[in-house]
């Protein structure tokens, strides 16, 4: 794993994973970002939320912002849900998909796994926060790379 986090994907990658992204919107509220950087230094939900608020996803109308965070090198990952989600789901909520991206990302299969693990929160995003008319994508569906 001596790529940088701005190559560790191939193009066709990242542009699966933001297809992803934009498919797993089209059915919710919700607005989906991924992270990736190199390392994580100290706790991985503490570094998720530190971007998650660097990029500003707290700033959505309905508070219902999810980031899906991985740190290559240190192979760590989260998914980090604002507290709108947060309130109305179970505390067990984000698991099933953390298992599922987990089984991909021991296979070195890291895109397929974030992508599997987009749509899955799409999934469930729609139920709590269903699509509506009115919606406004209030955040990019690009990838962002940190220089961690």
């Amino acid at each position: 794993m001596s790529k940088s986090a701005r190559k560790f994907f191939t193009e066709e990658e990242k542009e699966n994973i933001k297809l992803s992204i934009k498919n797993a919107e089209l059915d919710t509220s919700g607005e989906i970002r991924v992270h990736v950087e190199n390392k994580c230094k100290g706790e991985v939900l503490d570094r998720a939320t530190f971007v998650f608020d660097k990029l500003k996803m707290n700033k959505t109308e309905l508070r219902n912002g999810v980031l899906f965070y991985l740190a290559i090198k240190n192979r760590k990952f989260a998914i980090l849900g604002d507290v709108g989600i947060n309130e109305k789901v179970p505390e067990d909520f984000w698991d099933n998909i953390k298992d599922t991206m987990l089984t991909f990302f021991r296979e070195d299969k890291f895109a397929e796994g974030l992508a599997e693990g987009v749509a899955m929160a799409g999934m469930q995003l729609k139920e709590h926060f269903p699509y509506q008319t009115d919606d406004v994508n209030e955040l990019s569906d690009d990838i962002s790379f940190g220089d961690n």
